[in-house]
């Protein structure tokens, strides 16, 4: 006997009803309290709102050099801080994706180990990996990213749904002192570059000279000759210079020697926490001057000190390697003792891997030290010289902005702290855009280039 129609459409509809309802809930659960770090959520809609709207850029993130490859593909949502399937969620417009070499100095079968002939090698290596990662994305997702080569080209991916890449490069050290390495990544895309890493380089001394390596504080005094030319090199070619990880004299040097805005691209300020690799008062106001942005990173050591428990542990671990106490925050973070430059390999490989094993024990800073970070890098020198950073892949990553699928969260706290919405606009990717304009404009063809002192 057939059922009459009334029944028919209750047994069908019913469930398909029941499953449409459970899928609309899961979007709608998905797109309003996924990820939601604690905020109302009338802010939350704002935070949604605005995000659909804005164009947004994270100016660090480095590429995993295993990055597209089976179970890190590019376009799954993996379980990296970065990936197109996590972008397209964030809306995160673009981000600097950061061509980077610097060997792991426990890299290989007799690490720990001080530097060899090999490790420029290798750092050129890791260069060219992560350049060709970026160009193997472009070509297997042309639909889903584009790099972007002038400020135009990421306003018109943005327009079009395509997630811009920016290239950047961190470390002159694969460089050796060829200057004319410049011109050739610049032709490859790069368009921001950043003189230092852990470790001072032929070109600047880093805020973070490694006693392992030999290093000495301000070594060079600041810049090399070739570190000095590359600053009128990079001005001319239309290239930003990244002032983030510099010692404070060689930040100094650029400020003083370059005719374009100056970006640190992955900061925070001395203010937070009191170590080198931070941007003091001073430095800030250099940025400023230059008509610079200062992108605050969400790297947790930077934003809070360690807390007292982890400082405990690191003291009792010093001792066991005949260390005084914790003299500051600096060597806490790192094996920065000058002693260091005398130890054996091993003895150095024990002590740091013990030292980073209770750093990764410390807790996560959270989107209010961002927020508190940001908040006083805009009262010192204005929100026009303010921007966002995560440090991705390379240990950034706070509470609440663990991947770039979460950036939301992000603004949420910018809206909870009274910013505008043109406000947020510059802190995610306005500021950073004006700089790089002005940079691009001030570029000197090749026929046109005269001397530094002319």
């Amino acid at each position: 006997m057939t059922k009459p129609r009334s029944k028919k459409a209750l047994y069908i509809g019913l469930p398909l009803a029941l499953a449409i309802g459970a899928g609309a809930g899961f979007l709608a659960w998905d797109h309003w309290f996924r990820g939601n770090a604690g905020y109302p959520l009338a802010v939350i809609k704002q935070a949604n709102d605005l995000q659909d709207r804005l164009l947004s850029f994270d100016s660090h993130i480095t590429v995993p050099l295993d990055f597209g490859t089976a179970g890190n593909e590019a376009d799954h949502d993996g379980g990296g801080q970065f990936d197109l399937a996590k972008a397209r969620r964030g809306r995160l417009s673009g981000a600097a994706l950061t061509v980077f070499g610097w060997p792991e100095i426990w890299n290989g079968a007799n690490a720990p180990h001080r530097p060899s002939d090999g490790f420029v090698e290798e750092a050129r290596h890791e260069q060219e990996v992560r350049y060709k990662i970026i160009s193997g994305m472009v070509r297997d997702f042309p639909n889903e990213v584009g790099i972007a080569y002038t400020p135009d080209d990421f306003r018109r991916l943005h327009g079009e749904g395509k997630f811009a890449i920016f290239i950047s490069m961190l470390n002159a050290y694969p460089l050796g002192s060829d200057l004319n390495q410049l011109d050739l990544w610049t032709a490859r895309g790069m368009r921001m570059f950043g003189f230092s890493y852990i470790g001072n380089n032929a070109w600047s001394d880093s805020s973070r000279p490694l006693p392992f390596f030999n290093d000495s504080t301000d070594a060079l005094d600041g810049l090399s000759d070739i570190g000095q030319q590359a600053v009128h090199r990079l001005n001319d070619l239309g290239v930003i210079i990244d002032v983030s990880q510099m010692s404070t004299k060689a930040l100094e040097q650029v400020a003083q020697l370059s005719r374009t805005p100056l970006v640190a691209s992955h900061s925070a300020p001395r203010a937070a926490v009191d170590i080198p690799r931070n941007l003091s008062d001073k430095e800030l106001q250099l940025i400023k001057r230059s008509g610079g942005v200062v992108q605050i990173v969400a790297f947790s050591a930077y934003l809070r000190p360690l807390s007292q428990p982890t400082q405990d542990k690191l003291n009792s671990l010093r001792a066991r390697f005949d260390l005084p106490p914790l003299p500051n925050l600096a060597v806490a973070l790192m094996p920065g003792d000058a002693i260091i430059a005398a130890w054996p390999e091993h003895t150095f490989g024990e002590y740091a891997s013990a030292l980073y094993a209770i750093l990764d024990d410390e807790p996560k800073a959270t989107l209010k030290d961002l927020g508190d970070a940001i908040d006083y890098t805009v009262r010192k020198i204005g929100i026009d010289h303010v921007g966002l950073a995560s440090d991705f892949n390379d240990g950034g990553g706070i509470d609440g902005w663990n991947n770039v699928g979460e950036i939301r969260n992000v603004t949420a706290e910018l809206i909870q702290r009274g910013y505008s919405e043109a406000d947020i606009a510059k802190l995610w990717g306005g500021n950073f855009l004006r700089v790089w304009d002005q940079v691009q404009k001030a570029a000197r063809p090749l026929a046109n280039r005269s001397s530094p002192s002319t």
